[in-house]
């Protein structure tokens, strides 16, 4: 993967694959030599986003145990054990509602200036280092003038603490309010978004969250207008629908959110489409991103060393307009 993605008006080039790390000190990552093949390898495959959040794999309880910025905290040991800070554009995410179990209120908002000063400084610590590239709020609160959130990440700029503000799960409205604030005020402004949008997100069943964002409507919209705000997709993978569907047939995706009658129909063009470019179920899903109508880089969650590499692939094959039409 090369490096060609650029968001205007900022010294930051990306790949066009980041590197989720939800699951990081959970499913992979639990020890030094699996952090070392799993970061590396992203690497090796011309890899350098990392995506993080101060609440990932907050709910977990692995080994006995829950810890706070577990991920981070991953993600902190690798860089410092392989000097790697300077080659990665770090992400993470802050102003998560509390989540150290999986069924805590998510509707109870926290991003404040102190909760997010609070969780930034925690970031920091767990990331062994003293600035983060791109920082997101991780939720938004319409309670909360726009005004005071920009200003907000602002003073974490002049801080030095991060170099760029982002944002996560925020409606078309708030992004474009906090846009017009920040061209008032001469600010750089929001430089990514991250929410759902995925193969089948246009014809999905709601998530039980509904505190999640879809790109759909207004938002998709705003997207294709302002490409000074880079789309950074979750959930790339569609909770891996169309590979339950690959592996399992139709039976197997029964009650799935993504189980409805497009989605099937895209679902039983996979062997199709896996010969005629033979590839992988993975890139046929993540290839959709790269024919969208904006710039996107969606946040891949391994399962394994061979999954990035598998992944990574997907940005090697020129696919057809007309394969994803359904």
């Amino acid at each position: 993967m090369e490096h060609n993605i650029i968001i205007p008006n900022t010294d930051l080039k990306l790949s066009p694959l980041g590197l989720g790390t939800v699951d990081a000190g959970v499913h992979w990552g639990k020890d030094a030599a699996d952090q070392d093949l799993m970061f590396g390898t992203f690497m090796d495959q011309g890899g350098n986003v990392i995506d993080c959040a101060h609440v990932y794999a907050d709910w977990v309880v692995v080994d006995g145990r829950q810890e706070v910025a577990r991920a981070e905290r991953v993600t902190g040991d690798w860089m410092q054990r392989n000097n790697t800070r300077n080659k990665v554009v770090l992400i993470t995410k802050g102003g998560h509602p509390v989540y150290t179990h999986p069924s805590m209120d998510l509707h109870i908002n926290r991003v404040t200036k102190a909760d997010m000063q609070g969780d930034l400084e925690g970031s920091l610590r767990a990331l062994r280092t003293d600035h983060i590239d791109i920082y997101f709020y991780h939720r938004d609160d319409p309670r909360i003038p726009v005004e005071e959130m920009v200003e907000t990440m602002q003073s974490f700029v002049r801080e030095g603490k991060i170099r760029y503000f982002a944002v996560s799960n925020w409606s078309a409205d708030r992004q474009k309010a906090a846009d017009a604030y920040c061209k008032k005020m001469g600010y750089r402004g929001i430089v990514a978004d991250q929410a759902l949008l995925n193969l089948g997100s246009k014809y999905m069943n709601p998530l039980d969250d509904d505190t999640l964002v879809y790109v759909k409507g207004d938002l998709y919209d705003y997207h294709k207008e302002n490409l000074n705000n880079l789309m950074m997709p979750y959930m790339g993978n569609c909770s891996g629908f169309f590979h339950i569907y690959a592996s399992k047939g139709e039976e197997a995706v029964k009650g799935h959110p993504y189980a409805t009658e497009k989605n099937l129909q895209m679902a039983r063009r996979l062997k199709e489409l896996t010969e005629k470019y033979n590839c992988a179920v993975t890139n046929i899903v993540l290839g959709y991103f790269t024919l969208e109508k904006f710039p996107c880089v969606p946040l891949y969650g391994p399962m394994g060393a061979q999954s990035i590499i598998e992944a990574a692939n997907t940005f090697n094959i020129k696919f057809d307009p007309e394969d994803y039409a359904f």
